[in-house]
């Protein structure tokens, strides 16, 4: 394996937890609003990760990059609320709240965040063992 492929996994691996931290973001910027529909409720996103491997990769240890597949909605049910004097309010006086939990989606935030800093501290430590052998040559 080359150590220039580590370059490719802290990378794909820094991209992913880029969309993990943007979705995060999104539901906790949403986590407040409401709705008079349950059709109309934001829903709290997740992206799905997947290895990114190839038949060169089962035979040999080789490196995998991460890909991001997608972004789903959560299926959990969203939070009805009964406040007839809600300018949002339905016909029955109901309101939708997304279905956004804040305190998960704070501890996903802090993994987003420690996995993005240990990646760059990977990619930082290879480029210093990239640059002391180019120093061996001297």
């Amino acid at each position: 394996m080359s150590l220039f492929n580590v370059f490719n996994v802290t990378g794909s691996a820094m991209s992913a937890e880029s969309v993990r931290l943007n979705t995060t973001s999104s539901n906790l910027a949403n986590a407040n609003s409401v709705s008079s529909s349950a059709e109309e409720t934001y829903r709290a996103r997740h992206p799905i990760f997947a290895a990114a491997l190839n038949s060169a990769s089962y035979q040999r240890a080789e490196s995998v990059p991460v890909q991001v597949k997608g972004i789903v909605e959560s299926q959990k049910p969203l939070r009805a609320e009964y406040n007839p004097q809600h300018p949002l309010a339905n016909d029955e006086g109901y309101i939708y709240k997304p279905n956004v939990n804040v305190m998960e989606e704070m501890a996903n935030m802090i993994s987003a965040s420690r996995s993005y800093q240990s990646n760059v501290q990977v990619a930082d430590a290879s480029k210093q063992m990239l640059m002391s052998t180019l120093q061996m040559g001297k």
